[in-house]
């Protein structure tokens, strides 16, 4: 089993270790159509070389999506891949959007998802990583920032309770998606079992910090976290989101309806 799970891992693509907090976070979200899923299915694990030997980068993983609908396997979205990176700098991220890989990737997508984020907090581990800084550093950075905000939540399950876990998601995932000021969700996950995340966008700070303690459905899974015990490592992450570009499901999921 703990082998099984390494090579899961592994085969998401890495970074080295990280050090204290980077200073921009990407992530990207590409649509691929049914004709090309063998290739994006294959750049899953050949491209963990192009990561590693990229200038600047601390942390990434090669990432496969759900619709977000129930958050559990049956959600798998094979239609849309995601890279989810942190970076020394932005000039750093810069010349990584013009790498070989991001060209390949760029080329085979049908629509392109781009987001540029700064850490504000973060708690917890990913693969026994702080990928957004310490908690301190990143806490101390956490003043009232405006605009839209993302929320990350990664988790890697206890296998015996994983099915208990899908058992109770599932309101939870209804609840989110009428939550007050959500822009965007979608489930994120380095492996169909086991390992996954949970990534969304907010129209500011007051909005996902509504959602996630005053949803009752919410506060009632946060209770049977710590009751039962479903997690052998997880991560809660907040970012301010700073760039914004493309589109995904033939939108682009922050621009709000009506506005000028």
């Amino acid at each position: 089993m703990a082998a099984s799970r390494a090579a899961a891992e592994a085969c998401s693509g890495q970074a080295g270790q990280v050090h204290g907090t980077p200073e921009l976070v990407t992530l990207h979200l590409w649509g691929v159509r049914r004709r090309h899923l063998p290739w994006a299915l294959s750049r899953m694990a050949l491209h963990r070389g192009s990561l590693r030997a990229a200038p600047g980068l601390r942390f990434a993983r090669l990432l496969g999506t759900g619709h977000g609908e129930s958050f559990t396997p049956a959600d798998a979205d094979p239609g849309h891949w995601a890279l989810l990176s942190s970076w020394e700098t932005p000039a750093h991220a810069a010349t990584f959007e013009r790498s070989a890989m991001m060209t390949a990737w760029n080329d085979h997508s049908h629509e392109r998802w781009r987001l540029g984020l700064r850490p504000l907090t973060s708690h917890g581990l990913w693969s026994g990583q702080q990928p957004f800084g310490p908690s301190r550093a990143a806490d101390a950075r956490s003043q009232a920032a405006g605009g839209p905000c993302a929320v990350l939540t990664r988790a890697r399950l206890h296998s015996a309770k994983a099915a208990t876990f899908w058992r109770s998601i599932p309101p939870v995932a209804r609840a989110l998606h009428t939550a007050d000021g959500l822009r965007f969700a979608r489930g994120i996950g380095e492996a169909p079992i086991g390992l996954q995340a949970t990534f969304s966008v907010w129209d500011d700070e007051q909005a996902a910090a509504d959602f996630a303690y005053r949803s009752p459905e919410h506060r009632l899974a946060i209770e049977r976290t710590a009751q039962t015990g479903w997690y052998a490592e997880q991560l809660f992450a907040r970012f301010a989101v700073v760039e914004a570009s493309g589109i995904v499901n033939g939108r682009d999921p922050l621009l709000i309806e009506g506005a000028p």
